[in-house]
């Protein structure tokens, strides 16, 4: 099965993926209001954590996706997919917005592993980016080597700027 095969899939049984995407926000409400005021606590902390991992990491891979059918591929944005690329992008920002409202997303634990992920993936699409569009010729002449250090250096450059802006 490849990766189109599973996305058709799930465009022709729409049930399950609706019902994901709308289960998990719908859970981070009813959490906001039963444990108002709670959430930097224990056991609302952790479902918190939960629901944010199930909602950013297909999200996540949701702008993946469509940054890179819309860069590289150069898809037109009427071939879009719903289920599989816009409603992920929904349900993660209504969450996210939900669970913000009851508790700051730096007491989440791992929730700063997702930022770097985020971070990583934004520096190796805008590299390979850079790389497509620029045609650069002469960079077939340098030794692979040399082409990953100047990635790295990228990677390690942005990562530093990130911390500042953040800080």
């Amino acid at each position: 099965m490849t990766l189109g095969d599973l996305f058709n899939l799930l465009s022709q049984n729409p049930a399950i993926i609706l019902f994901f995407f709308v289960a998990v926000p719908l859970t981070a409400l009813l959490a906001g209001i039963f444990g108002r005021g709670e959430g930097h606590l224990n056991p609302w902390k952790y479902l918190y954590c939960i629901l944010i991992y199930l909602t950013m990491i297909p999200g996540i891979f949701a702008i993946t996706l469509n940054v890179y059918t819309f860069l590289f591929e150069r898809q037109s944005i009427y071939n879009t997919n719903l289920y599989t690329q816009i409603l992920p992008l929904i349900s993660m920002i209504i969450t996210i917005l939900i669970i913000r409202r009851n508790v700051d997303l730096i007491e989440i634990p791992g929730f700063d592993r997702l930022s770097g992920l985020v971070l990583l993936l934004t520096g190796i699409i805008s590299f390979m980016w850079i790389l497509d569009r620029t045609h650069i010729i002469a960079i077939a002449i340098l030794p692979f080597q040399w082409v990953l250090i100047l990635f790295l250096v990228l990677l390690v450059a942005i990562r530093f700027g990130w911390k500042r802006l953040m800080s």
